[in-house]
């Protein structure tokens, strides 16, 4: 395959507004586009679908609504009460996810999920501030989350580096996840779709496929989002009450 018709050639960041300052390259690309649409289409649906506010919710005012308990079911279960004033971050986190995933999946879109360092980069940023909340709630005591309560003495040196890494590899954990499962499913959309020309009629093969394997990128596409808002939940669960 040459390298034009790579499908690799999707996830190539173009710059659209080209900005330096100084050494830094921060120019205007086709991510950065995308994060903004899927900001202002996420920020439009729940502002626009909530305004009529009718008793009878309409169709957009009832999908605004379901987001809103979904989320506040998750924050609920795996957090509890404590987790309330964490709602605003950890909607926004799912929107974000979620409506990144959705525009990617419109043809010759741009899916800014599927670089490693737009997933790393807010798996960092949730890292932080679950960190920074563990030690403003529990001060020195945050420690004790690398060692279980129960815990033999003699594991005790074992338990603790096993804690440290664990704790220490989720954001590599969360971005990998969510990076590699949407820049998969999309290679794997390009190369089934760059079969249906070149066999003719028995492209209706690969295009029966490509619709199978669409209809299951939507379903990913939800649940990558859903579990890396779940793992946020969990995290912050841990930082508020250890373990």
């Amino acid at each position: 395959m040459s390298k034009e018709n790579s499908p690799l050639n999707q996830f190539e960041i173009q710059t659209l507004i080209p900005v330096n300052l100084g050494s830094l390259d921060a120019s205007f690309t086709n991510s950065s586009a995308f994060m903004l649409l899927a900001v202002a289409t996420a920020t439009a649906l729940m502002v626009l679908a909530v305004r009529p506010k009718s008793i009878i919710p309409g169709r957009w005012q009832l999908i605004a609504e379901l987001a809103y308990e979904f989320i506040a079911k998750m924050i609920s279960d795996n957090i509890g009460k404590e987790g309330k004033p964490y709602f605003s971050f950890i909607f926004a986190i799912f929107m974000f996810v979620l409506f990144g995933n959705f525009l990617g999946m419109i043809p010759y879109s741009f899916t800014y999920t599927s670089h490693i360092a737009v997933t790393l980069a807010m798996a960092l940023v949730i890292f932080v501030l679950v960190t920074v909340l563990a030690f403003a709630k529990h001060g020195i005591k945050f420690f004790s989350f690398f060692l279980p309560e129960g815990v033999p003495i003699f594991l005790a040196p074992l338990m603790i580096a096993i804690e440290v890494i664990s704790y220490f590899t989720r954001p590599f954990s969360l971005s990998i996840r969510l990076f590699a499962n949407m820049m998969a499913g999309h290679t794997l959309l390009k190369v089934v779709g760059g079969f249906v020309f070149p066999l003719g009629i028995l492209g209706v093969v690969p295009v029966a496929g490509l619709v199978a394997i669409t209809g299951l990128e939507f379903l990913i596409a939800f649940l990558q989002a859903y579990i890396f808002t779940i793992l946020t939940c969990i995290y912050i669960n841990d930082a508020i009450h250890l373990h």
